[in-house]
């Protein structure tokens, strides 16, 4: 297994094509947008940079890793010859099932179809391909270069030997595969987002303020960041989209978002991307300007 295709430029989609290519795999990287692609190449480039700057890495090393990467903005022609293609699109349910529909008519009948959604069922996502025995989850973590937990998902369908198969591969890339069966959120979201919906719940009922919230989870659980700047990180509207896929997968209200959360991201107040969330990043500064505006 060495030729790769990563669906998505974005955030993910750059990181997911930034390890592969580090780890000595050719990635074809998609994306329907051209400036997309300029610009998840550019990140991987900077990121490199700072790898050299940690003398991590060479120059050298850096021009090999970024000339194991080719763009290209079709389906068709980025997924030829491919052994595995790891679709990092937008959290949306919609989007997702069609392009697993391009890809199983695309793709060579081996090939391997696996998604880094966060929540959506791999079931669901294997139900629209003639292939549903070769469809997995994997669930890389933020930032991907660095993270070590991926998070390797079963749908009903999988396969033993696929399953083995991208664990082994997740190894090679210096990651630690976990394994999980196909339920709502998995197990980092299903966990994880309750308590970031646990928190704003907190900030919504004046219990405490934004950087009091945080500063009780840092210093009292040992988080290395406060769940409200997390959820700034993770983008609000992510967050939204993953717990109404819980909520609507089990159907209990501890996974109904927070009426805060919602009016949030109706303002476009999504956290790091939008440069204001649960802080205000478009000054550097954080900044409590959300505990009341949205009630």
């Amino acid at each position: 297994m060495k030729n790769i295709a990563v669906i998505g430029a974005g955030t993910m989609g750059n990181g997911i094509a930034h390890t592969f290519a580090q780890s000595g795999f050719q990635v074809q990287l998609i994306d329907i947008s051209e400036a997309s692609l300029s610009r998840g190449v550019a990140t991987i480039a900077k990121n490199l940079d700072r790898m050299i700057v940690k003398e991590k890495i060479s120059e050298a090393e850096k021009t090999k890793i970024l000339a194991n990467i080719n763009t290209h903005t079709s389906i068709d022609n980025g997924v030829k010859n491919v052994d595995l293609v790891v679709e990092a699109a937008t959290e949306n349910v919609d989007l997702k099932l069609n392009i697993f529909k391009q890809l199983d008519e695309a793709c060579d009948e081996n090939t391997i179809l696996a998604t880094n959604t966060s929540s959506i069922s791999i079931t669901q996502i294997a139900a629209v391909t003639s292939r549903p025995d070769q469809v997995i989850g994997m669930h890389f973590m933020n930032p991907v270069p660095i993270m070590k937990l991926v998070e390797i998902i079963r749908g009903y369908n999988t396969t033993d030997d696929v399953t083995h198969t991208i664990m082994e591969l997740s190894k090679a890339l210096g990651k630690v595969p976990v394994e999980v069966n196909d339920y709502p959120g998995f197990v980092a979201n299903r966990i994880l987002m309750p308590m970031i919906n646990e928190s704003i719940e907190t900030l919504y009922n004046d219990v405490a303020g934004v950087q009091e919230i945080d500063t009780v989870m840092m210093l009292g659980m040992a988080h290395p960041m406060g769940p409200l700047q997390l959820a700034d990180f993770i983008g609000l509207d992510v967050c939204l989209s993953i717990l109404n896929v819980m909520y609507d997968g089990f159907k209990y209200p501890k996974y109904a978002p927070c009426p805060l959360l919602v009016n949030m991201v109706r303002a476009g107040k999504l956290g790091v991307k939008s440069g204001e969330g649960f802080y205000d990043y478009s000054e550097s500064r954080k900044a409590e300007k959300v505990s009341k505006q949205f009630k």
